[in-house]
């Protein structure tokens, strides 16, 4: 690969051949070993369950990925006891020996990352870039993680002494895991979303066990085999399968659990956060819960890249990222200009199966995403005018498969509720405003606040990220006007209704989210 060339959401329209012929090699192995059985992984030990369900392409729903575990409440309970049990030696061992195996893990998934994309861009419907991207940002997550305890020296803090005549005191602050730690993670970016939490769990002492979504159990069991093969000691980590209100209920319910990351919507996450509080004490809930993420464009913008970034964000991954570019305002001035734009840049944009080279759009997750399309398109041409796309794909290549062509609309009135839903799909809508202040108007009357874009002069910029309610934003970026995070370069995460710290992922204080404080004082 080329030796300058890094791998990043905003680096990935402008890569090195050898990465496609490696991803068309990989993928050809995959294809050829589809339809396995995959166990859990608990203790160390696969494990099967009596009731199984299969994993099915989006792209084709005829053809099956694999066959995977239906857990139950006890296979729960069973992985946390392994997590417990395995918590006191993992926790005690030197964080410099904890980096070691974490590093490890993320050269194995380096190593693995054409098969792992390949996986993804079949069991998600992900173009082949951002399948690539999602496995790199999950080996970029869990070095940050390493880097961050590095960097920090363990999280150890040598305080002031007491003024003690006669005695000599010693003060230290330690960071200490907190001890079974719960990874929910979601269908979008399940290799990202799934290590980067797993990853910050346990290179601070934390035991875990992963659930991923059900619609993606294949890359995630393949991220396992990543900890697995890197020798992190049993218990460690443990990987179990099934149903949310099932096996998720059940370890949701644990008092076992001594924290949880969860990725996913809204209505999930604050159900988590509200179970949890139930318990007989505070236990930390890291939540992100997705978001309604509106672009505003300037009068003065430059165009052509307001509009390259903001297709880009509205329609990468069929518009199913929390960081998705929903909502759309712009200046009156510039907005005929600007729409016509949108508008032809979204009708180049080739939809169909993610794998093939020149495809940007694969199908959404499942059948019912693909009937929230058809109802939220529905009920858009009733309220608003929609200037491309609106009507799922049936035809040929997609007669098998979840395909819903990018769709842009306009003259939807601004009290229109679906202006503060989120739709996650590939549905963008686009508002024309006398002027800045009321597009921030706008913008910030919603429930969520992940990410937010801004195309305009270096004055009005520095307006918006002052006044903008957003944990990750963005101005005149022609990369993605609302996404393309990166570890170490723009930390994730969201204010109000979309997430619970107010720390991001991939930045300076994400990790402390996993160890609590302990103060400990030695009089001599």
């Amino acid at each position: 690969m080329a030796e300058k060339f890094k791998l990043t959401y905003a680096t990935m329209f402008n890569p090195p051949e050898e990465l496609h012929t490696r991803f068309e090699q990989a993928l050809d192995k995959v294809k050829a070993n589809l339809g396995k059985e995959h166990a859990m992984i608990v203790a160390g030990q696969e494990r099967f369950a009596d009731d199984k369900f299969e994993d099915y392409s989006p792209i084709n729903t005829d053809v099956l990925l694999g066959v995977f575990q239906k857990g139950t409440a006890q296979d729960a309970h069973d992985a946390l006891a392994a997590a417990r049990k395995a918590f006191p030696s993992w926790s005690r061992l030197a964080w410099q020996e904890r980096v070691a195996l974490m590093r490890k893990a993320a050269d194995i998934i380096d190593e693995r990352i054409f098969e792992m994309s390949a996986v993804l861009a079949l069991e998600v419907g992900k173009n082949r870039m951002e399948a690539l991207g999602d496995v790199a940002e999950t080996a970029d997550l869990i070095r940050y993680a390493c880097y961050q305890m590095e960097k920090n020296d363990g999280f150890i803090v040598e305080m002031d002494k007491d003024p003690l005549e006669g005695y000599d005191a010693t003060n230290i602050s330690i960071m200490r895991p907190y001890g079974v730690w719960l990874v929910i993670s979601p269908f979008n970016f399940p290799g990202a979303l799934t290590g980067g939490p797993a990853g910050a769990a346990l290179v601070t002492g934390n035991a875990i066990v992963i659930k991923p979504a059900t619609d993606t159990p294949f890359i995630v069991r393949m991220l396992a085999e990543c900890f697995r093969d890197a020798g992190l000691p049993d218990g460690v980590f443990n990987y179990v399968t099934g149903p949310g209100r099932t096996l998720g209920q059940a370890l949701i319910d644990s008092p076992e659990v001594d924290g949880v990351t969860f990725t996913g919507s809204y209505d999930v996450g604050m159900k988590i956060f509200r179970d949890f509080a139930s318990s007989k004490y505070p236990r930390p809930t890291v939540l992100e819960m997705g978001g309604k993420n509106p672009a505003i464009v300037s009068r003065h913008a430059d165009v052509e890249r307001a509009a390259v970034g903001i297709v880009r964000s509205a329609f990468g991954l069929q518009g199913q990222k929390c960081s998705a570019c929903s909502r759309v305002y712009i200046e009156a001035p510039l907005y005929e200009e600007l729409l016509s734009r949108l508008v032809d840049l979204t009708n180049k944009l080739a939809v169909g199966d993610p794998t093939s080279r020149d495809v940007y759009m694969g199908p959404v997750i499942n059948k019912s995403s693909y009937q929230d399309y058809k109802n939220f398109t529905e009920e858009l041409s009733q309220a608003g005018n929609i200037l491309t796309g609106g009507k799922v794909l049936t035809e040929g290549e997609y007669s098998k498969g979840y395909f819903c062509p990018p769709t842009l609309v306009s003259d939807l009135p601004l009290d229109h509720h679906l202006w503060k839903h989120e739709m996650f799909l590939p549905i963008t809508t686009v508002a024309k405003v006398n002027d800045l202040d009321e597009a921030m108007g706008y913008a910030n009357d919603v429930d969520y606040g992940l990410t937010a874009g801004f195309y305009g002069t270096k004055e009005e910029t520095q307006w918006f990220f002052e006044n903008i309610q957003a944990g990750v934003t963005y101005a005149n970026r022609p990369q993605g006007s609302t996404t393309g995070a990166w570890p170490g370069f723009q930390p994730f995460g969201g204010w109000k209704g979309s997430g619970s710290t107010g720390k991001n992922a991939g930045g300076h204080y994400y990790l402390p989210l996993y160890m609590h404080e302990q103060i400990r004082t030695l009089i001599k």
